[in-house]
Order: C-alpha cells, then sequence, then structure tokens
C-alpha cells in the first residue's frame, strides 16, 4: 500500500534470466564458448571478453562469473594454441595469461557496477558496466606492455575498434539470452496449459 504515495519509487532493475539458477552457470559457459568459437573462426576478431564479463556478471553471482569467464579463457587459448596454431613461445603464453588476468579484472568491474546501479534501467546499467569492464580489461592489458612489449597495439583506432565489438557483441549475447528466455518462458506456459487440460478432462 506504501507504494501508492511514492510516485518516483522504481523498480529494481531487471536482470537476464534466459534459464533457472540451476542452470545459470551451465547456459552461461555454453553461452560465452559458442560466441569464443564464433569470434576466432567466424569473424576471425579479438574474443570481446568485456562483453563477456557483463553477461556472466549479470546472470551469475561473481564467484560463478569469475569461473564462467575464466573457462571461457581457457577454451579461448584452447581454439588460438589448437586451431588457429598461435606460437608456442614464452611471449605469446605469457600474453595469454594476461588475457586471463584482464578478462577477470573485466568481470569484477562489471560486477561491482551492476551492483551499484541494479536499480538503474538495464540499458543504461549494461552500458555503464561495459565501459567500466572494458577500461578495467585494457588497462590490464596495457600494463603488461613493458614486460611483454606491443605497446603499439594499445592506439585510440585499435581500441575504439574493439570496443565497438565489444558493444555489437554484449547486443548479440543480450538478444540471445531473451531468445532463450522467451522460448523456455513460452515452454512453460504450454506445459501449464497441458497439465491444466489434462487435469479437467473427463477421464481425470
Amino acid at each position: 500500500m506504501a507504494n501508492r504515495f511514492v510516485p518516483h519509487a522504481r523498480p529494481e532493475r531487471m536482470r537476464l534470466a534466459p534459464v533457472g539458477r540451476r542452470s545459470a552457470a551451465l547456459f552461461s559457459f555454453g553461452l560465452l564458448t559458442a560466441a569464443c568459437a564464433l569470434a576466432s573462426f567466424a569473424f576471425a576478431c579479438a574474443t570481446p571478453f568485456a562483453a563477456f564479463a557483463v553477461i556472466a556478471a549479470d546472470i551469475l553471482p561473481l564467484s560463478s562469473a569469475l569461473l564462467v569467464v575464466g573457462a571461457a579463457w581457457v577454451v579461448n587459448q584452447a581454439i588460438g594454441f589448437g586451431a588457429l596454431h598461435y606460437p608456442v613461445n614464452a611471449n605469446t603464453i605469457l600474453w595469454g595469461v594476461a588475457i586471463g588476468v584482464a578478462a577477470l579484472a573485466a568481470t569484477a568491474a562489471a560486477a561491482s557496477v551492476l551492483r551499484l546501479v541494479r536499480r538503474t534501467n538495464m540499458a543504461v546499467a549494461f552500458a555503464l558496466a561495459l565501459v567500466v569492464a572494458y577500461a578495467a580489461y585494457e588497462l590490464v592489458l596495457f600494463a603488461a606492455t613493458p614486460f611483454l612489449g606491443g605497446a603499439g597495439a594499445f592506439s585510440a583506432a585499435i581500441v575504439g575498434r574493439i570496443g565497438v565489438l565489444n558493444i555489437l557483441w554484449l547486443i548479440g549475447l543480450v538478444a540471445a539470452c531473451e531468445v532463450v528466455r522467451l522460448l523456455n518462458s513460452t515452454r512453460r506456459r504450454q506445459t501449464v496449459s497441458w497439465v491444466g487440460q489434462d487435469s479437467g478432462s473427463p477421464d481425470g
């Protein structure tokens, strides 16, 4: 009743809920693994770990999100070394480790932002989370350049292009989650309808 007298009260931010809680970690891992493969083989582009971080941080608790993003990183490295034939040397391996650390930092950053803006519109919350996650990701990688080289890869043009890719991937991943959610919702309604028809039949 009290809410009737608070016209400007805002509801909690709606979270992505493509599947039930018990299946959320497995679903997230499958989604991010498929996205890794698609990014590597079909689009030949940098893996959008900042976008992955936002999705995982929204669907899962932080500990589970870190595990899922870490597992996606393992898959990413396996694809790189096993299928794309990355050179097996110390520099490449260490860059792989740096990418893993950066992905985990992005996940923690995204989770922090989403927690702080939990009452904000989903689109705004995701935009803020992606900006912070991508900044954390790039900062960790840039911090490795004095030891591993590659500072030239952090030009404004390259960072901007990869940032745009992360935006596009985030939109696509959110859309995929929404499609799964709608399909599951439709299936549940159909199941309830069938159960109701069976219980109301003369043979019941």
